[in-house]
């Protein structure tokens, strides 16, 4: 959608029951005057790579999260073995050190034999590397999806997918929120794992995917402080509730928000429209119940809403 504020945006009022159908750029119309609002800083690395195996066998690897000095957890298209190596351009190589049972691998990354960190691994993929599109986006990635799947803040790589409610915010548009509320960040690099759906047949039995967050002391503060907050996304949702529960301001964050385990400290949520069985929706539930949120989706089919990462927008108040 361009420009990127034109997206609707259907608002759901809980206090009143009411539901308003209107534009992205008209967001601060609805927002609580008194709220403040945090958003996620993280930028999405060029994660999808292509390359080959020493028989010549092409794969296509995806970055999932870093692990410790030059290992990553990744997903790998094609079969490997532990110990065989992968080469990329630009002298990029990996070495399969193990195959979980979960589908991800362990592989450690080298430049001319040399073990590659985290900084100089996402420098080669900005140059070799591709946008790691949504698995439901059923086509290749282009030039536009470098800025498209980009929100106009990012600045902490490490992200494989986008936050996306917050893709909606044109330049300009992102300047008058600064100028209208307290505004501030916190970072969650965003792994694969956010696709996964929810296989349990009870949702408390679901295993959550851990993502990497930090949390400013600045931003720590607001969340401490009895003000109202607008969480913009998912992943800001669920960063600032781990925080709310565990004092800690970085690390590994897994928590799993669905409606028996609602949120302690977010009051409004700006949101896009989710997968189904995903924990993206849960985390909707968490907020406004499995029936309002089946009532809302619902709603947003009738009317033609757009769905998932390119699509249109939700504020829950």
């Amino acid at each position: 959608m361009e420009p990127r504020d034109e997206a609707r945006l259907l608002v759901f009022n809980r206090q009143t029951g009411t539901l308003t159908h209107t534009l992205f750029k008209e967001l601060f119309q609805f927002l609580p005057e008194n709220s403040a609002v945090i958003l996620n800083d993280t930028k999405v690395v060029k994660a999808r790579v292509f390359g080959k195996k020493q028989s010549g066998g092409e794969i296509e690897l995806l970055l999932n999260a870093p692990l410790h000095e030059n290992f990553y957890s990744v997903y790998i298209r094609g079969r490997v073995k532990e110990k065989m190596r992968l080469f990329f351009d630009e002298a990029l190589e990996a070495e399969v050190v193990e195959l979980k049972e979960d589908g991800t691998r362990i592989v450690a990354f080298f430049r001319d034999k040399v073990p590659l960190h985290t900084k100089a691994l996402f420098d080669t993929l900005e140059t070799i590397g591709h946008i790691p599109l949504p698995p439901y986006i059923k086509r290749e990635d282009t030039k536009e999806d470098t800025i498209d799947y980009q929100t106009v803040f990012a600045k902490e790589q490490g992200a494989v997918a986008a936050p996306t409610a917050s893709l909606h915010f044109t330049d300009s548009m992102f300047e008058a929120l600064k100028q209208r509320y307290e505004t501030h960040f916190l970072t969650l690099h965003v792994g694969a794992g956010t696709f996964k759906p929810v296989e349990a047949e009870h949702i408390a039995d679901h295993v959550m995917h851990s993502e990497m967050y930090a949390i400013p002391e600045i931003t720590c503060k607001l969340i401490d402080s009895q003000k109202p907050l607008l969480a913009v996304g998912t992943t800001v949702t669920r960063s600032v509730e781990y925080y709310a529960r565990t004092k800690e301001s970085m690390g590994k964050c897994n928590l799993f928000l669905h409606p028996n385990n609602p949120p302690l400290r977010i009051n409004h949520l700006l949101t896009n429209f989710h997968l189904p069985k995903s924990t993206l929706i849960m985390l909707v539930a968490s907020f406004v119940g499995i029936e309002k949120t089946l009532e809302l989706y619902e709603e947003a089919v009738k009317e033609q809403y757009r769905f998932f990462s390119y699509g249109d927008a939700m504020l829950i108040i």
